[in-house]
């Protein structure tokens, strides 16, 4: 599966479109990694443990919305958009929802 951001694949024409197609994920950060991001945030530098939950979480989201462009038989997903918000009344847990149009090219 094809999956790009731009609208179009260069010398790859699209066929034909087969509709939107979304992939939602939501993550927690457990309090081990809130407390460890807490300290990195007060001393300063990149928090890996962060780092590595939005990875995941991106990845995942981009593999749901892959399955549902392969069940309306497409081949490629062009337009991805990827959005992260984080929900929860502590804000503890993460979510990743991409979105894109399924085509066949």
């Amino acid at each position: 599966m094809l999956i790009t951001t731009t609208p179009t694949i260069e010398g790859r024409p699209i066929q034909d479109y087969r509709g939107v197609v979304t992939g939602e994920v939501i993550i927690g950060a457990n309090v081990i990694k809130d407390f460890m991001a807490s300290l990195r945030d007060f001393f300063g530098g990149r928090s890996q443990s962060y780092e590595k939950v939005l990875i995941e979480a991106k990845e995942a989201a981009l593999k749901e919305m892959a399955q549902r462009a392969t069940e309306l038989r497409a081949n490629a997903v062009v337009g991805v958009d990827i959005d992260y918000e984080t929900i929860g009344a502590s804000g503890s847990m993460i979510m990743v929802a991409c979105s894109g149009t399924a085509v066949v090219i």
